[in-house]
């Protein structure tokens, strides 16, 4: 046997181990990169719907839920504060909802679902730089217009105003209504935030 085959038969045996150790690496880190891009399980219960229990919601009182990572809000409003939306309608930049992010089933005055049209569930997010506005419900108060501010909510980051409804006002930074999310009534009191129920 000639040490030209003997060399030829070693250069064989270390390109085929070689190409073996190679290409058990490349799976090595294929597997951690490949599972990295299916979401953590904390990831998966950030985006996971939530359920509210607002019976303990007084009328006029706002209470918090996180979804996503974004307070939501619950407002059980006053009869006295569903008549004002009718009268604030002049002044809103988007009455209606047009250009408002919500789902069909909100797109109404109150922006909620029919047969519960004093609660109004709201991302609590302004739609302007993502700053959150202060809810507001005072009626008439000084620094937020006098006679004509009838209750809503309030940016402090840029000055943006909201109604009841999370209508936006005209002459104000934010560009449209407070987004409204998916949701649904589980019973009269209980609402399951970040799916569509039957209402859809």
């Amino acid at each position: 046997m000639s040490t030209d085959s003997v060399n030829e038969g070693r250069r064989r045996f270390w390109i085929g181990a070689t190409s073996a150790v190679g290409a058990a690496g490349a799976v090595g880190l294929a597997v951690p990169f490949v599972k990295s891009w299916s979401p953590s399980a904390k990831a998966k219960s950030a985006g996971a719907p939530v359920v509210a229990d607002f019976s303990k919601l007084e009328p006029g009182q706002k209470m918090t839920v996180e979804w996503r990572g974004k307070p939501v809000w619950i407002v059980r409003r006053t009869p006295e504060s569903m008549k004002t939306l009718t009268d604030v309608e002049g002044s809103l930049r988007d009455p209606g909802s047009e250009n408002s992010n919500q789902p069909v089933y909100t797109k109404n005055q109150g922006r909620s679902i029919e047969g519960h049209s004093e609660i109004v569930v709201l991302v609590g997010i302004c739609t302007h730089l993502g700053c959150s506005p202060l809810y507001r419900p005072d009626v008439g108060a000084a620094d937020l217009g006098g006679d004509e501010w009838m209750g809503g909510f309030f940016c402090p980051c840029h000055g943006s105003k909201f109604d009841l409804s999370g209508r936006v006002f005209q002459g104000v930074p934010a560009p449209t209504n407070l987004d409204v999310p998916p949701y649904y009534y589980i019973s009269d009191t209980v609402i399951k935030i970040g799916e569509d129920g039957e209402a859809a």
